[in-house]
């Protein structure tokens, strides 16, 4: 998704650096003319705006803060974007560090998917201070169609927390009422049509619905990325007293996804593990 990103910045105009952990990730955009640099702090260094995007927590930790993390070569005045789902408390943490050196920061992660970086469609969700959201907003037009500042720090980073909660949760109830078709009789492909013309219809639908239909569960965003972002969505309920009896029953799924080493597939590939508990498995 990053590298379709930056793709979307170059066409936009503007002078690229770019350092990744694995050489080759970088390559497409050096041959676009972008700058490769050595370590993060390099590229600080040469960079008004830095943007993001890595996998968990801990990795924005470590290439922000870590040794030859971005905080050593940033100048006062520099604005890091970071467009990964993370922790709000790890979000909110980093921008403390880099506000004690005159770095600004958004957290921004988005929703679309590879499909969404690759068309420049996706939607941001910022959090931060209102100018520098206004400054970084012409960037954020290039790759997204939705841009919407949702408050202070960590704001963003709560938004798609609640966003990935209902996207799971609306994923369980379309491989449920699918499976179910398939387990009746019925064509599960004409009964998500007459699906997609009622109330009942929905992105998920649209997308993942598709996908189990299809059985085709090579392409999206992998499961154990899933697993990831709704083992954070349970930590932040269980730390403010909320129950989220819909999500501790994904989770249930997707952990016994991950126990079949299915977490490189689409998440549509949850229909499946419903399948076998019926003892109904098809072809995948």
């Amino acid at each position: 998704m990053g590298r379709h990103m930056a793709q979307h910045l170059h066409k936009g105009g503007h002078q690229l650096g770019v350092w990744s952990r694995r050489p080759e990730s970088a390559q497409p955009l050096v041959a676009l003319g972008a700058t490769r640099h050595d370590t993060p702090a390099a590229l600080a260094a040469a960079s008004d705006v830095v943007f993001t995007m890595v996998t968990a927590s801990s990795d924005f930790e470590q290439v922000v803060l870590g040794v030859n993390g971005i905080v050593h070569g940033a100048k006062a005045g520099l604005v890091l974007v970071d467009m990964e789902t993370i922790s709000p408390a790890v979000a909110r943490v980093v921008a403390q560090q880099l506000d004690m050196k005159g770095i600004e920061m958004l957290d921004a992660p988005v929703s679309g998917g590879p499909m969404g970086a690759e068309q420049a469609t996706l939607s941001i969700m910022v959090g931060g201070k209102p100018d520098v959201f206004e400054r970084i907003k012409p960037l954020f037009s290039c790759m997204g169609k939705t841009i919407t500042r949702v408050g202070d720090i960590g704001a963003g980073q709560v938004t798609k927390a609640c966003n990935q909660l209902a996207l799971l949760v609306a994923t369980q109830g379309v491989a449920e009422s699918l499976h179910l078709a398939a387990s009746l009789g019925a064509d599960p492909g004409r009964v998500r049509e007459v699906m997609m013309a009622g109330v009942a219809s929905s992105r998920v639908m649209e997308i993942f619905g598709k996908r189990m239909v299809e059985r085709n569960f090579a392409n999206g965003i992998d499961t154990r990325l899933y697993h990831k972002d709704l083992g954070m969505v349970l930590d932040l309920a269980h730390e403010a007293g909320i129950a989220l009896p819909a999500g501790a029953l994904v989770m249930q799924q997707i952990n016994a996804l991950m126990g079949q080493d299915r977490g490189r597939d689409d998440m549509g590939v949850l229909i499946t593990l419903l399948e076998t508990l019926s003892g109904k498995t098809k072809g995948s």
